[in-house]
C-alpha cells in the first residue's frame, strides 16, 4: 500500500494544482529542501510555510522532491529535470513553464 503525502500550502485538488498555478499541466509538489514537506508551488510555501525556502543544492539532486500529481510518484531531482516535461511512470505531462522559476526551488548555474 503506497503512503499517503501530505500536500501542503492552498492545494485545490488531488493533484497537486493550488490557488496560484491551475492549470492542466501543473500537477507536481516539491518537497522545500528548508522543512521536508510538499508544496504546490513557491508562493503556496511562502504564504503559509512561515520560513523562507531554500533552494536544494546540487549536491541533493539524487533526493526524491518532486510528486506528480497524477500518480504520486516520488521522483528525484535529477529525474524531474531530466523529464522532459512528463512524468516517467505514468506519462502525464508537466507545465514547461516551471523551468522560469526553477532557481526558487533548485541550485542552477
Amino acid at each position: 500500500m503506497t503512503k499517503k503525502i501530505s500536500i501542503y500550502g492552498k492545494p485545490i485538488d488531488n493533484q497537486t494544482r493550488c490557488i496560484h498555478y491551475a492549470t492542466d499541466l501543473d500537477i507536481i509538489a516539491i518537497r522545500f529542501a528548508c522543512c521536508g514537506r510538499y508544496y504546490p508551488c513557491h508562493a503556496c510555501h511562502e504564504e503559509t510555510a512561515g520560513h523562507s525556502a531554500i533552494p536544494w543544492p546540487k549536491s541533493r539532486f539524487a533526493e526524491k522532491a518532486v510528486l506528480c500529481g497524477a500518480c504520486n510518484t516520488e521522483l528525484s531531482i535529477n529525474q524531474y529535470l531530466s523529464c522532459g516535461y512528463k512524468c516517467p511512470a505514468c506519462g502525464a505531462g508537466f507545465n514547461p513553464g516551471c523551468q522560469l522559476h526553477a532557481d526558487l526551488y533548485f541550485e542552477v548555474e
